[in-house]
């Protein structure tokens, strides 16, 4: 395949866009070479600029789980376009679709909308600090909250001292507030939470981690983090901006019967469209202003485009329960094909899945954290990104990203995937 067109339109973007991207993974540093640029998508397709059209298994990193241009969606846009775009005033809209997904997950009362997964798991870390009248949180290493201040750290020297910057620009102050922990190690939890005594707020954590591949976790170790959490008056927050409405109709929480204090939503819930939410209880919720005095707000929160595309693919979802089903019988089919091909080219790599959640790691050893996640060979990762993509297949270009598998796919396009990975792989 040429993608001439694609590598014009870089060069183009980069002497106005920094790197030539709006958000860096796209830049394909991590594999080398030169972004594809979309001209549009239907179904399970992706259309490029330069003609070329490529099955895709990154679906807008998550939201198109029914597949691109999905007609109830794009219907529901097009008619709320007609009525006006923003109005910065309620709709009934946003009641509405608050409703269904309240409905749709355990253990939620309320949920306020914003426009990122990255501005809802700041908001929910925000409140939880305010509620709980306390300033530390827990993240884990290798799990991706978005790019507010407070979850860009890396570890410091030992398992109980505090977290620095890992980005210029977050200040040493922001930093000693987050702790790092090791994601599917309980025991270093509880060792952080020992040295940090009634001064942690949250413990925040993708309960399926989606940023060093696709990553579930160890049987115990949600329950694990919940019991902490209880024990030690810490409010446990799943950011489910991947999982939610994804791997189950009520997310992880549903999915593995573990209750969090807050959830974070993004990627479904918007039905391709900029949309975040966080969600908890009432009385965690109604500590948010006007109830109460922790301050949050946004001037397209709600916004009626975002509404009605969120609306109609929760709609979707809760009307045919019978998807997930379909989506982890198709990822478990996909699993079992690779599964074989590497095998029979005599390739080192570990799959790992959890509903229409899975990667490819090319490495032997089980990979639970970011730490064994890191060990995989990159430069076997960059042959198999670049040779799928020569066969008309798209994957997220980084080894540390998770696929996600829509419901538009066919097995005729999973067998073809499978028969590319096994023409790929006989290269390596």
């Amino acid at each position: 395949m040429l993608y001439t067109r694609s590598s014009q339109l870089f060069a183009e973007a980069e002497k106005v866009i920094p790197g030539g991207v709006n958000s860096p993974v796209r830049a394909f540093k991590a594999v080398g070479g030169t972004p594809i640029f979309v001209k549009s998508a239907k179904g399970a397709y992706l259309y490029d600029e330069d003609g070329n059209r490529l099955i895709d298994y990154i679906n807008s990193w998550g939201p198109m789980i029914l597949g691109h241009a999905y007609e109830p969606v794009v219907q529901a846009v097009i008619e709320k376009a007609k009525l006006g775009t923003s109005f910065g005033m309620p709709t009934e809209l946003e009641t509405q679709i608050a409703a269904l997904a309240v409905s749709m997950v355990p253990n939620i009362d309320k949920i306020r909308f914003v426009n990122s997964g990255t501005e809802a798991c700041m908001s929910a870390v925000r409140l939880a600090r305010g509620f709980t009248k306390k300033d530390k949180i827990i993240k884990f290493a290798g799990c991706y909250h978005g790019h507010s201040d407070s979850f860009l750290i890396q570890a410091g020297s030992g398992a109980i001292t505090f977290g620095s910057p890992n980005s210029p620009g977050v200040t040493a102050g922001t930093a000693k507030d987050t702790l790092l922990a090791k994601y599917n190690d309980l025991e270093n939890v509880a060792t952080l939470i020992e040295a940090n005594k009634n001064e942690i707020a949250a413990i925040i954590v993708e309960p399926v981690a989606g940023n060093m591949g696709c990553i579930p976790p160890n049987r115990g170790f949600l329950e694990g983090l919940r019991q902490l959490c209880t024990d030690n008056d810490i409010l446990l927050i799943f950011d489910e901006v991947m999982t939610g409405f994804r791997l189950a109709r009520g997310g992880v929480q549903e999915l593995l019967n573990v209750n969090a204090d807050m959830v974070c939503f993004g990627k479904v819930i918007g039905g391709g469209l900029p949309v975040g939410a966080f969600a908890a209880r009432a009385e965690i919720m109604n500590y948010l202003a006007p109830l109460g005095p922790v301050y949050q707000a946004g001037t397209l929160s709600g916004n009626p485009l975002a509404m009605a595309a969120g609306l109609a693919m929760l709609q979707a979802l809760d009307a045919d329960r019978a998807i997930f089903k379909r989506l982890e019988e198709k990822t478990a089919y996909l699993a079992a094909g690779i599964d074989k091909v590497l095998k029979a080219n005599n390739v080192v790599f570990t799959i790992n899945r959890i509903g229409s959640m899975i990667s490819v790691h090319f490495d032997e050893a089980p990979v639970v954290d970011f730490q064994t996640a890191a060990k995989g060979d990159n430069e076997t990762f960059k042959k198999f990104f670049h040779g799928l993509l020569q066969e008309g297949i798209y994957i997220a270009p980084s080894a540390y990203e998770t696929w996600f598998i829509t419901d538009a796919l066919s097995y005729e396009d999973l067998d073809f995937t499978i028969q590319a990975v096994d023409k790929v792989s006989k290269t390596f």
